[in-house]
């Protein structure tokens, strides 16, 4: 499938997500979030996703300066992106049965902040940083940032981030607890796509059942997680990758797992 505003590659048993519009930072306006979408139902047997941005930055938001006087027509033109493209690819990562890896690079703002963290794994680039700007335009932060942000990193910082409209570098993001590592530059990409690489030769099965299980437990009592684990841990005991990992820590040997 060919694409406008993004590239899809597979390296190995990773699918490669790169926002491709650097001459706008690569903002994001609704057929991008399609085009997301599209191509995260398009990675087929991969065992895990790895986005990132091309050039300068991650991704600086939605195309505000591109949508030109459009942007003033008031908020039912935003709902309708919002509930029609923006959303749906959100919901798109959280549900993906394999793990997610977010390389940022340079801004990560508005939408784009809430693209950053929809993965697993986010890891930026020293120089990058993570906005939430609407403020500063009269507007509210919306790609599920008012979900994410404080089961991250508290209601304090959320507000802090939300409210204030303050950048947050990548190394107090990391400190935060926002991102899970930030890096130096010239190493991001292949730190990502080691981690990557990691997660693909890892327990796909389990590993997907992981990432449900952490989403359902934000929302979740004790009772209710406990038996979503005994569930999941059923499913996970049933795969494949299960039965070796038993049998190759019976013969002390390394695992070969299949994904299956």
């Amino acid at each position: 499938m060919d694409f406008e505003t993004i590239r899809l590659e597979r390296v190995g048993n990773v699918a490669r997500i790169v926002l491709n519009r650097p001459e706008r930072l690569n903002a994001c306006p609704p057929n991008m979030a399609v085009e997301i979408s599209d191509a995260l139902s398009l990675i087929g047997d991969a065992r895990a996703v790895l986005v990132t941005g091309e050039g300068r930055a991650f991704c600086s938001g939605a195309d505000l300066a591109g949508t030109g006087k459009r942007a003033l027509a008031g908020g039912a033109g935003s709902y309708k992106a919002l509930t029609e493209s923006y959303n749906p690819m959100i919901l798109k990562f959280a549900r993906l049965p394999v793990p997610v890896v977010m390389a940022v690079n340079g801004a990560a703002a508005g939408v784009g902040c809430s693209i950053a963290l929809a993965g697993d794994f986010t890891i930026a680039g020293k120089s990058a940083y993570f906005l939430q700007a609407f403020v500063n335009i009269g507007l509210v932060p919306d790609g599920g940032a008012s979900w994410i942000l404080p089961r991250l990193i508290g209601k304090a910082r959320a507000s802090q981030m939300m409210m204030l409209g303050e950048r947050i570098s990548a190394e107090k993001a990391e400190d935060w607890g926002l991102i899970y590592k930030a890096v130096d530059d010239e190493v991001l990409q292949d730190e990502a796509l080691a981690l990557a690489e990691r997660l693909a030769n890892g327990p796909t099965v389990a590993l997907g059942t992981m990432r449900q299980n952490l989403a359902k437990a934000l929302d979740s009592d004790l009772p209710t997680a406990l038996l979503t684990e005994a569930e999941g841990q059923w499913k996970a005991g049933d795969s494949a990758d299960a039965a070796e990992g038993i049998l190759a820590f019976l013969e002390k040997r390394k695992t070969q797992f299949t994904g299956k």
